[in-house]
């Protein structure tokens, strides 16, 4: 039998958004047999209370933040001297293509980069600390088109889909009962309460909304540094009462069933887990135009309204124009959505990091 690759799969922490929820899927669905998986968790000390596999081994670090976990994340990694390191967030990859210098030569670092690089952001780290990595996984086409233009590395590119467990969630959907009250329509935004994701320029379409659907109310899930904020909006545009904030959900999918609608409000994101979840539940899409990723996903889909700008008119403009057209509970096939079924995906991860195992280290 051969020997199983050892493979160091990190990420700040389990219980976060969709890059943790990749990385965890990527954890639990790699075959054991093949591998060898170890979970670093970088701000978190255990994984206590999520379900992962037996032979998964958790690595919790413990840090208060990121970059002051670096010395017990480079303990761990000459320690364990992993065949592959595959990091999911943006700071976490720089910090750990910052430390490559100090691993096992043998170890391959793959990176994968969870949203958009922008304009405003220093490109130099990129540039220098990205040139490090043996591979840069990418969501999408346009992704890695943006990349490759902003930091020279077309080669080290690599296009994968994220996996998202299509039988979990439409069997969630289909058992679930509604968390909705009221009379609707009921329309579902999913994210952390930052800026980039637009949500206050949601709440100010959702009041204009109103205007023509006076029993409509929006559930954002979801928790971050601008729940008060947000809060504020809400009742600045007069719809606190129909708003509805939950905090951090465990299953986001949990509020799929009842759901009119799934509003992706972002003002730049690259191709988020939550969209592709909300998508295999069959819920209709309204969506910003954040990526050119979403637009080429999305693009010329039934049961997809694509906003024409980022702005509070073309968001509100979309949502009348889908709740014009949809009924409570109208449900699309979405089949492009296929192409990200867990399965397929961790077939694809496999096979790329077999060919980074295989690589001879010169």
């Amino acid at each position: 039998m051969n020997k199983q690759a050892i493979i160091l799969l990190v990420i700040p922490h389990l219980g976060g958004g969709g890059a943790e929820r990749v990385v965890a899927l990527l954890a639990a669905g790699l075959n054991p047999n093949r591998f060898q998986v170890h979970l670093g968790l970088v701000t978190q000390t255990d994984a206590a209370g999520f379900a992962l596999p037996p032979n998964v081994t958790v690595h919790g670090i413990g840090a208060r933040r990121v970059r002051s976990g670096w010395w017990k994340l480079l303990r761990l990694v000459r320690n364990l001297k992993p065949d592959v390191i595959l990091s999911g967030m943006t700071h976490l990859n720089l910090l750990l293509l910052l430390l490559r210098p100090l691993f096992p030569r043998k170890t391959r670092v793959l990176v994968r980069q969870n949203g958009c690089v922008l304009a405003g952001e220093s490109l130099s780290a990129y540039r220098k600390l990205y040139s490090r990595a043996d591979a840069i996984v990418c969501q999408s086409s346009a992704m890695a088109s943006d990349l490759a233009r902003l930091v020279s590395m077309k080669p080290k590119l690599r296009v994968l889909p994220n996996p998202v467990d299509l039988l979990a969630i439409r069997n969630l959907t289909r058992s679930a009962p509604p968390l909705w009250t009221g009379p609707g329509p009921h329309l579902l935004a999913v994210g952390r309460l930052a800026p980039e994701k637009g949500f206050d320029l949601l709440l100010q379409a959702f009041a204009r909304v109103r205007n023509r659907f006076p029993s409509a109310d929006l559930t954002i899930v979801g928790e971050g540094r601008e729940k008060a904020a947000l809060e504020m909006t809400a009742g600045l545009v007069g719809v606190r009462t129909a708003v509805r904030f939950t905090g951090h959900v465990d299953l986001p999918a949990a509020w799929f069933p009842g759901a009119t609608a799934f509003v992706l409000s972002s003002r730049h994101e690259a191709l988020p887990n939550a969209l592709l979840e909300a998508a295999a539940a069959g819920l209709p899409l309204v969506a910003t135009p954040a990526s050119q990723g979403v637009v080429d996903l999305l693009r010329g889909q039934p049961g997809v309204w694509i906003a024409p700008a980022i702005s509070v008119d073309a968001i509100a403009a979309a949502l009348e124009a889908a709740l014009d057209t949809v009924k409570l509970e109208s449900r699309f096939a979405h089949d492009w959505v296929n192409a990200f079924s867990h399965d397929r995906a961790i077939a694809a991860y496999e096979s790329f990091l077999d060919e980074w195992i295989a690589e001879p280290v010169l």
